[in-house]
């Protein structure tokens, strides 16, 4: 049986939210079969927690929001993407704030701390959703065309183009395609650091964002080249990014996903689009689980392993 896998031990990290630059206080402990991933404000007088779901998103802008009632948890999708990448099923999120720290600005720092602590598997079935029909959102017209869809596929597959203006971005890749049964997550994926322009950070302070970005946490470019001393992880490290925030997305599904993500220009307000339309499309996917793990698809029944 292909079981759910969660954490061995707790695990604990202190860094600062990217857009609230705030102090905040992160520990991962192991949860039950079942729980999935729960994220927990115990920073307040009544603990709140927030399970992660499609449907628990409340704001896409320059990150995934979750929340509940009043209570939020900002920028939730690094953290996802390395809990999808490694295969971890139920796990708690102490938080102490409002937002997730952003650590290097990338998924590798969230990599470690799992690895750290240890996976373990679960005595009950991973199930998977396994898409059975194309399902497509679009937004936009003509140049400002963006779309997302999702294939059915025996695996996970993710293909991403991105179309940036920009002198350094344009000598870089700008399409990739990662499988999860022939690549490594955290060697191909998880190291690709968030980005953004200095045009934009003034803009985006004087409306409280981006307060604590900075150049050890993300790709910051003037208007035409990186501005960080020591480059990029990766020759084509921008359009990587994207897909460990689509891996991040795709995973608040609740379940993994089998099946082949295909993106052009999509960012959080679009994969979630894709989430909610596929949970309306009732006919368009199926819950799946692996008697026998020779019959799931490559890279599941693996442990993965850090770099």
């Amino acid at each position: 049986m292909l079981k759910q896998r969660t954490l061995k031990t707790l695990t604990h990290a202190v860094g600062v939210g990217l857009h609230s630059g705030q102090r905040v206080e992160l520990t991962l402990r192991p949860a039950q079969p079942d729980t999935g991933i729960v994220f927990r404000r115990v920073d307040l007088a009544q603990p709140v927690d927030i399970l992660a779901s499609a449907t628990a998103v409340s704001d896409t802008r320059l990150a995934s929001t979750l929340a509940k009632g009043g209570v939020k948890v900002h920028t939730v999708e690094h953290l996802m993407s390395a809990c999808a990448g490694l295969g971890v099923d139920n796990m708690y999120v102490d938080i102490n704030a409002e937002e997730v720290p952003i650590l290097d600005g990338s998924a590798s720092s969230f990599v470690y701390l799992l690895q750290s602590a240890g996976i373990e598997l679960q005595n009950a079935p991973r199930r998977f959703i396994r898409i059975t029909k194309v399902v497509k959102v679009q937004d936009g017209q003509g140049l400002s065309e963006k779309w997302a869809r999702l294939d059915p596929y025996h695996g996970f597959k993710l293909s991403f183009e991105i179309d940036f203006d920009h002198p350094a971005v344009d000598v870089t890749s700008q399409r990739v395609v990662f499988d999860m049964s022939t690549g490594s997550y955290s060697k191909d994926i998880a190291r690709a650091r968030t980005f953004g322009f200095t045009k934009d950070v003034e803009t985006m302070r004087a409306n409280g964002l981006a307060l604590g970005g900075g150049m050890d946490n993300a790709i910051v470019m003037d208007d035409y080249k990186v501005l960080n001393a020591e480059g990029l992880r990766y020759d084509d490290e921008f359009v990587k990014h994207k897909i460990l925030d689509a891996m991040g997305d795709l995973y608040l599904l609740g379940k993994p996903l089998l099946a082949h993500y295909s993106a052009f220009r999509s960012g959080h307000a679009l994969n979630n689009k894709l989430l909610r339309e596929l949970l309306l499309r009732t006919d368009a996917w199926e819950t799946v689980s692996f008697e026998d793990e020779e019959m799931a698809p490559r890279g599941f029944a693996q442990l993965a392993r850090a770099w």
